[in-house]
């Protein structure tokens, strides 16, 4: 029997890598921390593909866009799924892994004109995994009516395009503070969420200087959750206004 593979992951909400309150660009610094720490699966919300304003008033703003920025530091394979859209730019997930990406897609969840929601869906090919590895990361609403439907969309998508005994990976900011969605994902699709899996209890991420709600989240299927952190303190809490998770997981191999 093939062993399992050992996978670091990491799911962080940039903040467009302007942080907290907007004013100072954060994001060469969050790449800095980031290589440091070196996860194999990076999932990335609030990422910006373009911004004319910003990049008009900072000399070090990408012009390739943030996803790439952050990808040229260590990780050769990245998808970025664009949601927002504004006259002078756009923002969604991002998805950067060490591993290629076969394909990806990003799927429109949005449920109101006032939050434009995706889901960005990326096939790995992980040496060694005789199955591809799912990896889906979402940013879903604050409103609870919505985010439930998001919620469902999510199962739908999982239930149609992973098969069973493919490995999958959901990780985001839910914005879940009312920590229902873990119930649900694990009654309709089979996935568990890792912090609640090895504490009892969902990481507190927001706000990221002194976390309190527990809004972002890693789920899994096919895998087991070795280990986890919440990484806040510094420099963390001056980068964004959510704190990063970091989990280790074992992906199951059917080999």
């Amino acid at each position: 029997m093939a062993e399992d593979i050992v996978v670091r992951l990491l799911s962080y909400n940039i903040h467009k890598g302007m942080g907290i309150g907007g004013r100072a660009f954060t994001l060469p610094k969050i790449r800095d921390a980031l290589t440091g720490l070196l996860p194999n699966i990076v999932f990335l919300q609030e990422v910006v593909g373009q911004h004319d304003k910003h990049a008009d008033r900072f000399a070090e703003w990408p012009s390739s866009g943030q996803s790439a920025f952050l990808a040229a530091a260590g990780w050769p394979h990245a998808a970025y799924g664009k949601n927002a859209v504004y006259s002078h730019g756009h923002h969604g997930n991002a998805i950067l892994s060490t591993y290629p990406i076969r394909e990806y897609e990003n799927i429109d969840i949005s449920t109101n004109a006032f939050e434009s929601r995706g889901i960005l869906h990326a096939v790995m090919e992980v040496p060694g995994l005789a199955v591809p590895l799912h990896c889906m990361c979402v940013h879903l609403n604050i409103l609870r009516k919505g985010r439930e439907t998001q919620l469902k969309h999510l199962c739908q998508r999982v239930l149609r395009s992973v098969p069973e005994d493919h490995p999958l990976i959901v990780a985001g900011d839910f914005n879940d503070w009312q920590e229902g969605a873990s119930t649900l994902l694990l009654n309709d699709i089979g996935a568990e969420e890792v912090f609640l899996n090895l504490t009892g209890k969902h990481a507190p991420t927001f706000p990221s200087a002194y976390p309190m709600l527990r809004l972002d989240r890693i789920y899994a299927r096919g895998c087991r959750a070795l280990g986890g952190d919440v990484l806040h303190g510094e420099p963390w809490d001056s980068f964004s206004d959510h704190a990063p998770l970091l989990a280790h997981i074992a992906v199951s191999n059917t080999r």
